[in-house]
């Protein structure tokens, strides 16, 4: 099953889950009791921390919940915050590399993203870790295809809007390329 955060970031051949960690994993939770999903494929855009092209996919099944006061080292979390998945879903490879982080704020300082790569962490996407928590409670195999909207700086916000719908449309054109649609 593809599903996508929604709002502005809504896909005709994906099902919409709500934007942050929290509405996202109620909503999938709710879909995934109705539909029992064999695997799910979580789509969209995601911020670049350091390294990265704007506009370039990336795919992963290993995904974070780091936040930025972990980073800090004044802070520690009981919960868990890391899960990978070792993809069995077609056309998929075995492994991806990439590290995407989730949290409800989105990055807009250089200094911070720097820290969060240096961390190990590549990219950021809000709902993912969310929709793998989700999948790994079910026992589902899951994994994102994001497109890069912008780097985690002063123009973070600016720069995910001017690039926002071609990144949509180059992800769905991938989507294609690659038999997922």
């Amino acid at each position: 099953m593809i599903v996508c955060a929604g709002g502005n970031e809504n896909f005709s051949f994906a099902k919409s889950i709500g934007v942050g960690l929290i509405e996202s994993g109620i909503n999938l939770t709710e879909l995934c009791l109705k539909e029992k999903p064999k695997d799910l494929l979580f789509i969209g855009s995601c911020g670049i921390y350091d390294k990265g092209e704007i506009l370039g996919i990336y795919e992963s099944s290993h995904v974070f919940n780091i936040e930025y006061s972990q980073i800090s080292e004044n802070f520690y979390t009981p919960t868990l915050n890391e899960i990978h998945f070792n993809t069995n879903i077609e056309n998929v490879s075995q492994e991806t590399f990439y590290k995407i982080n989730s949290s409800n704020y989105i990055c807009q300082n250089t200094s911070a993203a720097k820290k969060l790569a240096e961390f190990g962490l590549d990219f950021e996407n809000m709902e993912v870790f969310s929709v793998f928590s989700v999948a790994k409670k079910f026992n589902i195999q899951a994994k994102c295809i994001l497109c890069a909207t912008n780097f985690c700086n002063e123009n973070a916000h600016e720069d995910f809007i001017k690039n926002h719908k071609k990144a949509k449309e180059k992800l769905e054109n991938y989507l294609k390329e690659h038999n997922y649609i």
